[in-house]
């Protein structure tokens, strides 16, 4: 198993269609980044869900979930499963994100997600972030959608249990869903933690990785040093 570390990481940008798609797809990460990275500048947005009570869920399991963290977090109210008639809006979103943020990673939904709306997403996402590490989160469904991932994020089992325990506390409006439960979470965990031999992981998609094994080499040759 080849192990790359990451370079600086003073800035992060997380995406999600809905509330809660953060903290499924890329909560253990979260938790295990800030509390590494006191001060971490986290720019999250969600494009649906604002003005209600699924906003009130996502504020409160974000700041849990990024712990000491600087959080800015914006919560729009486009329809949940009508991103494709509402493209226009979540485009601009994205890229005024993209303006006012230069992140060193980007955590956003894989572009071959089953949902329309995550789908939808990853694609504005690639067009908006051209030049930034993005990783592609997965979302447990009722529909299955598991995939072959590439990346992986090795979790503590303490920091795996801790990311269950923030889904069922601070997300009660989807406890009544049947995949929505610590087996399905930790489940998942522990499938993608064999894989990297690991106890517990999340996983990611990543469509393309620039590497530089090289320290002392110029990685654009054509700007000079």
């Amino acid at each position: 198993m080849i192990r790359l570390g990451a370079g600086r990481l003073d800035r992060l940008v997380a995406l999600g269609a809905h509330c809660d798609d953060i903290a499924i797809g890329a909560g253990g990460t979260l938790l295990a980044l800030c509390r590494a990275r006191p001060g971490l500048r986290v720019e999250a947005l969600v494009l649906s869900g604002g003005g209600g009570e699924r906003e009130r869920e996502e504020r409160a399991a974000l700041a849990a979930f990024c712990p000491g963290a600087d959080l800015r977090l914006t919560v729009l109210k486009l329809p949940d499963g009508r991103l494709p008639a509402h493209w226009d809006e979540a485009k601009s979103a994205v890229e005024e994100l993209r303006e006012r943020a230069d992140p060193d990673l980007v955590l956003a939904p894989r572009a071959d997600d089953a949902h329309q709306d995550h789908r939808g997403l990853a694609q504005l996402v690639t067009t908006a972030f051209r030049d930034h590490l993005v990783l592609g989160y997965e979302i447990v469904k009722w529909d299955g959608d598991l995939g072959r991932m590439t990346a992986y994020q090795p979790l503590a089992p303490e920091t795996a249990e801790e990311k269950v325990r923030l889904l069922q506390e601070h997300y009660p409006s989807q406890r009544h869903r049947p995949w929505y439960d610590r087996e399905a979470f930790l489940g998942l965990a522990r499938i993608r933690g064999i894989e990297c031999h690991a106890r517990y992981a999340e996983a990611f998609a990543v469509t393309k990785l620039t590497l530089n094994l090289n320290p002392n080499l110029n990685p654009n040759p054509d700007l000079g040093d």
